[in-house]
């Protein structure tokens, strides 16, 4: 029923109350649904947790091989060095072993190479010796007897007593006088205490009524110092 001298006020708020277009708002209507859709965004969007990939020269989340690279490049020094000291260790060695065997050499413990004093020394000597006892007359043979036991020893001085006594029986029945020089003598090995020795002779022998008849001889000597001064210890003939 309409009142009576009424306005159409009422009813038209009734109708803005009621507009379709109000109720079904959208903006309005999404609002009870607004808390889901926050609460799982930040589970979908967080990755703090995640640890980021470096990036590579070809693109992001590549490995950058430049790194190991780099790497590699700073181990090489390293490595080098240890092989050259290891090369130098080797090469050390080996010099000391070979120059070891170059000292122990028979060549180098060869006196007459390195000391001239002592190969005068016993040239010398062996040819003053040898001067001594292959030298006898007809009347001086115990002379050179008593010579020979001051410069002979050992073997040789056994067999120069063995043959000496047929010596003076030719000297004395054939009047014989044997002259012996040393011309020439060489130290083919000397050590400390021993010395090997290739002497030449001239010897002249002398029979009476006879002219004289000289003679080479070519003797193998073996001396050994004995108390400061060399003995002869040994004579061969080559």
């Amino acid at each position: 029923m309409r009142p009576r001298g009424g306005t159409t006020t009422v009813n038209s708020t009734a109708t803005e109350a009621t507009d379709p277009a109000e109720a079904t708002d959208p903006t309005e209507a999404s609002g009870p649904t607004d808390a889901p859709a926050d609460k799982a965004a930040p589970d979908a969007s967080d990755t703090s947790d995640t640890p980021d990939e470096p990036d590579g020269p070809d693109g992001p989340g590549e490995p950058d091989v430049s790194d190991g690279v780099d790497a590699s490049r700073r181990r090489w020094p390293r490595v080098l060095g240890a092989l050259l000291a290891v090369a130098l260790i080797a090469t050390g060695g080996a010099l000391y072993v070979e120059g070891r065997q170059l000292r122990d050499t028979p060549a180098t413990a060869n006196l007459a190479l390195t000391d001239a004093e002592a190969t005068t020394r016993v040239t010398g000597d062996v040819s003053s010796a040898l001067g001594k006892i292959f030298s006898y007359g007809p009347g001086a043979t115990a002379a050179t007897r008593a010579a020979a036991k001051e410069v002979l020893a050992g073997k040789a001085l056994q067999q120069y007593a063995a043959l000496f006594g047929q010596v003076e029986r030719q000297s004395a029945d054939q009047k014989l006088t044997l002259t012996t020089e040393v011309v020439r003598a060489g130290v083919t090995r000397l050590t400390g205490s021993s010395a090997h020795l290739l002497v030449f002779l001239d010897q002249v022998y002398e029979r009476r009524g006879r002219a004289p008849t000289t003679a080479s001889a070519q003797l193998t000597v073996t001396a050994e110092l004995r108390e400061g001064r060399w003995w002869i210890v040994e004579i061969g003939s080559t």
